[in-house]
């Protein structure tokens, strides 16, 4: 027998300790948490207990069958008080029974432990001043206790007495305190337990991510997971403050994972560092159950966006430019607007410069990446004020703020987007695939390869193509345009750092230009060496 139950009444042992009662069973052992008159130097008059029971009870009874296995007892059972209780009442009970005594004593350890740190309960402390407050019962645990050496030398009926939450005081500094957001009405306990139990994936960690991560992990959300392929840039720094000057050159996922299980070690993070593409999407996708968009590119964007509508999964995506951006609160499983009922062909990259090319202060993307972690939070707890089939577009620049309504496509029905499905099933090309590495446009020349560029003329300017032998051919030509170019011959299209040449390479390998290729790195990788 496992049994995990809470009780609204007084706790009345005598039965409770009946039911373990075995023939089989040598040693019997139970721990009392009594409710105290005082805490932290304040006296106590009365406590109040919350529980989110249906996942309280879950985890409690998994606690039950751990320690029934790990320790070989026969029987063992906990019931736990919620409502309110006077002082000196009976708050928390377990009881174990086993063939031997060491087992029912690590057992009782092992369950009282878990149950303060796993299950969640609230209590709600009211002081002689008047004062009151929630308080994760977490923090009335003791430090972690190493039951496999625990060997106690008891009578085989022994009764472990212990003042409820004697440790506290010490202990409490050095846990997560959710009180502040708890004592909002709309939060709650009930509100924590779903964050505790939400998973959320933010793909991105830069400056949308940063604030998301450090608002999601600062709430008590169960699970984050980081995906990012990057390594961390100096130029990152004045808007990813979640990093150092140290940490230049290490992947911005395994960084932002650190820095978050100091943040909040209650949280399960997870970092994977890789770009997401098709399958590796889906597979992470379905094991969240909510996505953070934080890219600053439209390719993932989108595919995101068409996973999320495929695999029903809510998410929550953000684009900046300079002084602006926008907010799109995406929810297949509430037949809403997709990102492709807004925009149905994706923006090829490049059109629009990113951080690195188009300049940003520091602020903008973090007022993003806040309101993109409020929005997440709106989601997982069902708060009022959600975004619904619309884009909130700001310009802090001028504090202006729009809300521009979302229509679902007409050939989408419920939960389902015709467009994002029909982009899903194209094969793509790799990005590797369209990509090639020189050392200077030297060794393309001499390869056979006709340099493209296809910065604007402004660019050109500043910073010239370190080539003797060049052609100039905008973006925004090859993409909407008819460029003077032979299909058969091998290009090398360049820009200056290889995102805008990788979508030339793509429109016109979709054209029908086979050996189109973009320059890995784009020119400010290269030595400016030139033909002569």
């Amino acid at each position: 027998m496992g049994t995990f139950r809470f009780s609204r009444t007084p706790i009345d042992v005598a039965p409770l300790r009946a039911e373990l009662a075995d023939p089989v069973c040598g040693g019997y052992a139970s721990f009392e948490g009594w409710v105290r008159n005082h805490n932290e130097g304040q006296r106590v008059l009365h406590l109040e207990y919350e529980a989110f029971e249906p996942l309280a009870i879950k985890e409690g009874e998994r606690i039950i069958a751990e320690a029934m296995a790990r320790f070989g007892v026969e029987r063992a059972a906990c019931v736990h008080r919620v409502g309110d209780l006077a002082i000196g009442e009976l708050a928390v009970w377990v009881g174990v029974s086993a063939r031997h005594r060491d087992e029912a004593f690590r057992a009782c350890r092992y369950i009282i432990d878990e149950v303060k740190h796993r299950v969640p309960i609230w209590k709600k402390e009211h002081y002689e001043n008047g004062d009151s407050g929630w308080v994760n019962c977490e923090r009335c645990a003791a430090a972690p206790h190493a039951h496999d050496d625990h060997h106690a030398e008891h009578d085989h009926a022994a009764h472990a007495r212990h003042v409820h939450g004697a440790a506290h005081a010490h202990v409490g500094a050095l846990v997560p305190d959710y009180s502040r957001q708890m004592a909002l009405r709309e939060v709650g306990p009930a509100g924590q337990a779903r964050l505790r139990a939400a998973r959320v994936l933010v793909v991105g960690a830069g400056g949308l991510g940063v604030p998301v991560l450090t608002y999601l992990a600062g709430a008590g959300v169960g699970r984050i997971g980081i995906v990012d392929a990057d390594r961390l840039e100096p130029s990152n720094l004045h808007r990813q403050t979640l990093y150092a000057l140290a940490d230049v050159g290490k992947p911005k996922a395994e960084l932002a994972a650190e820095r978050l299980r100091a943040l909040n070690p209650d949280v399960d993070v997870h970092a994977y560092v890789l770009r997401l593409d098709r399958d590796k999407g889906a597979e992470l996708i379905r094991q969240y159950d909510l996505v953070v968009d934080c890219t600053d590119n439209f390719t993932t964007k989108f595919l995101i966006n068409d996973l999320c509508v495929q695999l029903g999964r809510p998410a929550v995506l953000s684009s900046v430019y300079q002084y602006e951006g926008q907010i799109q609160a995406v929810r297949p499983e509430r037949g809403s607007a997709c990102l492709r009922c807004v925009w149905p062909d994706a923006t090829p990259d490049g059109i629009v410069g990113n951080c690195a090319e188009a300049g940003v202060l520091g602020p903008v993307p973090g007022v993003f990446g806040s309101l993109q972690a409020l929005e997440a939070l709106k989601i997982l707890l069902d708060l009022p004020g959600q975004l619904r089939d619309e884009v909130l577009v700001i310009d802090l620049g001028s504090l202006a703020v729009s809300r521009v309504r979302a229509r679902r496509a007409p050939e989408c029905g419920n939960g389902t987007c015709v467009r994002a499905a029909a982009a899903l099933a194209r094969e793509p090309i790799a990005d590797a695939d369209l990509e090639i590495a020189f050392d200077t446009l030297d060794d393309a020349l001499k390869a056979g390869y006709e340099i493209v560029d296809v910065r604007e003329a402004r660019e050109l300017a500043e910073l010239p193509t370190p080539a003797a032998r060049s052609r100039n051919v905008p973006l925004a030509e090859i993409l909407y345009g008819e460029p003077r170019l032979a299909p058969d011959a091998k290009i090398l299209l360049v820009c200056a750092s290889g995102k805008r040449s990788l979508a030339a390479a793509k429109e016109l390998r979709r054209r029908g230009f086979p050996s189109a290729y973009s320059l890995r790195g784009g020119v400010s990788g290269l030595a400016r060496r030139t033909v002569t």
